[in-house]
């Protein structure tokens, strides 16, 4: 068994899988339409540079915090952009179950401790 043929199974699942064709689905029809377009974009400019201040420690405000959770809402109410959200967590939840199954398979290693 080569664990790197099996590696590229899975990232093959994943690309074939319901999510990711939801994900291009509603990538298509957002950028289809270029005022969803642009407030998708705006809204992941603004979520990029707040993680990159959380990376470096300066963590947000709460009024900022607010201010981007308030934007979610707003994006969410267009119809594509909510089915993009959702799919993309659906997306998420599965490589994040990948990754504590594969974290799982090597607790043995670490005296049981959790990675």
């Amino acid at each position: 068994m080569n664990i790197y043929d099996k590696a590229h199974d899975l990232a093959k699942a994943l690309k074939e899988s319901s999510e990711v064709q939801e994900i291009s689905s509603a990538m298509s029809l957002i950028e289809a339409d270029p005022e969803s377009k642009q407030m998708l974009e705006d809204f992941r400019q603004r979520q990029m540079e707040i993680q990159q201040r959380m990376m470096s420690g300066d963590m947000p405000s709460q009024e900022e915090m607010e201010k981007m959770e308030k934007l979610f809402d707003v994006l969410s109410l267009n119809l594509n952009i909510r089915r993009l959200f959702e799919a993309e967590r659906r997306l998420s939840t599965i490589i994040e179950d990948v990754n504590k199954i594969i974290s799982d398979s090597l607790q043995h290693l670490y005296g049981g401790q959790s990675l």
